[in-house]
């Protein structure tokens, strides 16, 4: 062979040689993941998604922090704030425990109705405890309504004075339906837009002032008594509807002050893991600052304030968590003035995992969302393939970024 065909069959083999690298590139590319996920689909990718005033943190089910960036820097939780604040009602209160809502009966025959804060005293709630109590009495003259377990007013950090939305909620120890009211207007009449809901009197003359809503949710207001009053016009309608005669005034008053004897002690359908879960779903801040005054009284004893909900919840953190430096100023996360570490997080979410199932789910993923101006914020766990339970902690304080990018990166880098 000479020279020159050697230098031919040499040439062709590395031409062979380059078209079958670049065919076995052309497979690699076609069948790998997208860049976009790929970008976020290791450690040091994440790292690059992270400011200055943001955290991020990822923990095994043994605690090993796989993944941390500013995990002591003490940012804004919003809503992600509920899970301390279940944890700590969970704690106090019991899982199994459920709301108590009591009634009594004096020689005027005034039924007197004592709260106890259950949150989730809903209309169809009411039309099953007027069902016990048409069993127990025919004719009530006054309704008298005792919400002194709270003390009141109660002011929530955060919450905007004056607002009608429905986030901005006031809290009480005997409301009804979140204090809130949906309505719609169907043949030039504003009705109820719940079917198991009256259209009530007071609703009705605060619907009929917010003149530019034809449809929508607003709230009662607790300074002008608002709330009292519709749960009092709320059990009236429920007992004249079940032929319970109801002749008197709907009153605030004392069951101190009265003689009267109880005849029916309503306990929740619902216990707390079953609120806390409706809690997390909804993410429903009026709900996340009754369950922190109820077991804060319960600490502390009645009436319940803020103040004792607040002690109640940074002595659990630093008795039980071992967290110290926590800045927390109500329960439900609305406030901008609370502060919290990555890393005190963590802490949380381990004492929480027994009752992670009761968070929102999307596919492996257990987690709880916040949300403010300029503030986004995801904790939870992620469940392994080998059935272990990771933690992990985005908080994001810097306008403009989103929580899905860094979860799902999180997500694709654990096994």
């Amino acid at each position: 062979m000479t020279d020159s065909e050697k230098r031919r069959r040499k040439r062709a083999f590395i031409a062979t040689i380059k078209i079958i690298c670049l065919f076995s590139l052309i497979i690699i590319l076609f069948f790998a993941k997208p860049p976009s996920l790929l970008a976020t689909s290791n450690p040091r990718a994440i790292k690059g998604l992270v400011g200055t005033d943001d955290a991020v943190v990822v923990a095994d089910e043994n605690g090993k922090i796989l993944f941390a960036q500013n995990i002591d820097k003490k940012l804004i939780p919003a809503s992600t704030l509920k899970v301390l604040t279940a944890l700590a009602a969970i704690h106090h209160l019991g899982p199994d425990y459920r709301f108590p809502t009591e009634f009594y009966i004096n020689k005027k025959n005034d039924l007197i109705i004592k709260g106890y804060g259950d949150p989730l005293l809903i209309s169809e709630a009411v039309k099953d405890i007027v069902i016990v109590l048409k069993k127990r009495l025919d004719r009530v003259h006054d309704i008298v309504l005792d919400d002194s377990y709270f003390k009141r007013p109660i002011e929530i950090p955060g919450v905007t004075a004056g607002s009608l939305q429905p986030y901005n909620a006031p809290n009480g120890a005997l409301c009804v339906n979140f204090n809130t009211v949906d309505f719609k207007s169907e043949n030039g009449r504003i009705i109820s837009a719940e079917p198991q809901t009256p259209m009530l009197p007071i609703a009705l003359k605060r619907i009929r002032e917010k003149k530019d809503a034809p449809a929508g949710r607003i709230l009662l207001s607790d300074r002008t008594g608002d709330t009292l009053l519709y749960t009092g016009q709320m059990f009236r309608y429920f007992l004249n509807k079940a032929e319970v005669k109801t002749g008197g005034d709907i009153r605030a008053g004392n069951l101190k002050s009265q003689k009267a004897r109880l005849i029916y002690r309503h306990a929740s359908e619902y216990p707390l893991t079953k609120v806390v879960e409706k809690l997390f779903k909804y993410s429903n801040n009026y709900m996340a600052n009754q369950i922190l005054l109820a077991a804060g009284a319960r600490v502390y004893g009645p009436p319940a304030t803020l103040e004792k909900g607040l002690c109640m919840l940074k002595e659990y953190c630093c008795t039980e968590l071992s967290i110290n430096g926590m800045q927390v100023v109500e329960g439900s996360g609305i406030s901008r003035e609370n502060r919290i570490s990555a890393r005190m997080f963590i802490k949380i979410l381990d004492a929480f995992a027994p009752y992670y199932t009761h968070m929102p789910r999307t596919g492996r993923v257990y987690f709880k969302t916040g949300t403010l101006d300029g503030v986004q914020t995801r904790v939870g766990y992620i469940e392994t393939q080998n059935q272990g339970l990771y933690r992990f902690v985005i908080l994001l304080n810097t306008k403009g970024k989103r929580t899905e990018p860094i979860i799902s990166g999180i997500n694709e880098w654990i096994p």
